[in-house]
């Protein structure tokens, strides 16, 4: 069940961080948020990326093994990465309509979810 919490968390925390570090770019097509300065802008990001936290740390400690849960530090870290990528390739393909995925790509997570299955291999 830990499993299970720490993966949601993350997949949110993800979703926030992505939301943080791109979002500003697709902001930026409208009128107010053009209006912005650099400052406002990386204030903006870093209070979306706030909630990312919320959502990171518990993640990290439930997960984590020295705390009870079922992953270790590295495990934990190959995980929130390929989250990452998961969240970053949907995000990318639904908001930035001129983004595509190609072969390269596919060939590029194919390897990353085999660095997983090395990873997490006992």
């Amino acid at each position: 069940m830990k499993a299970f919490y720490t993966v949601g968390l993350l997949i949110l925390s993800n979703i926030f961080m992505t939301l943080a570090w791109y979002g500003h770019l697709k902001f930026a097509e409208w009128k107010w948020f053009q209006k912005l300065g650099f400052v406002a802008i990386v204030l903006i990001s870093w209070g979306i990326a706030l909630f990312e936290y919320f959502f990171q740390v518990p993640a990290n400690r439930i997960g984590f093994k020295g705390n009870g849960g079922p992953f270790t530090l590295v495990e934990l870290k190959v995980l929130q990465e390929v989250i990452t990528l998961i969240v970053f390739t949907i995000f990318t393909l639904i908001v930035f309509k001129n983004e595509s995925f190609k072969w390269n790509h596919f060939i590029g997570f194919v390897f990353l979810i085999l660095a997983v299955y090395f990873i997490f291999k006992k």
